[in-house]
């Protein structure tokens, strides 16, 4: 018993190290929020979680438009999964300077917050999702970047009280 529970907590201590999506391998081609998401676009992408090796795939109609200012963009977000479930959510990001955006969409708990540096966009924010068994508070860390051959991929570690449970990969475009 005394290993089991040695081995369960050096594995948590591992995961919890791995909260962030690491910076992509490849060549990148810089990239701003609005760049990546103004216009219309459609994506695919996975949900996996770690422990079952469970996966959701789905596919993203997105429609961004920026202000005439330029300080807000709008993201209306049109999902379906594979089994056939429908979902929409936008997202209205507020620039708050160079590099900088905060951001809601109906499920966010709190701000999102947005960095724009070194070519990539890093975003973290909570959401509550519904399941069978209620509501399940989720933390996303991501990190979105353009590849050398114009993908732009979004790559998110999923945690659940702290805790790394799952991924999104979701790729547009290319």
């Amino acid at each position: 018993m005394p290993t089991r529970r040695f081995l369960l907590l050096g594995a948590l201590s591992l995961a919890a190290c791995a909260s962030t999506p690491p910076m992509p391998a490849g060549p990148t081609t810089p990239l701003t929020l609005d760049q990546a998401f103004v216009g219309r676009q459609t994506g695919r992408g996975v949900f996996r979680i770690y422990l079952t090796g469970a996966e959701r795939r789905f596919t993203a109609r997105l429609n961004g438009r920026l202000s005439r200012q330029g300080t807000r963009l709008t993201v209306v977000e049109d999902f379906t999964y594979d089994d056939g479930e429908e979902n929409r959510l936008t997202w209205v990001f507020d620039r708050n300077g160079p590099g900088r955006w905060t951001g809601r969409r109906e499920d966010t708990v709190g701000m999102a917050t947005v960095i724009e540096e070194n070519g990539s966009i890093r975003l973290a924010y909570t959401a509550d999702f519904m399941s069978p068994s209620g509501v399940n508070r989720l933390g996303f860390a991501d990190i979105i970047y353009r590849t050398a051959d114009g993908l732009i991929v979004n790559d998110a570690v999923v945690s659940r009280s702290g805790f790394p449970v799952g991924s999104v990969r979701f790729e547009i475009g290319g």
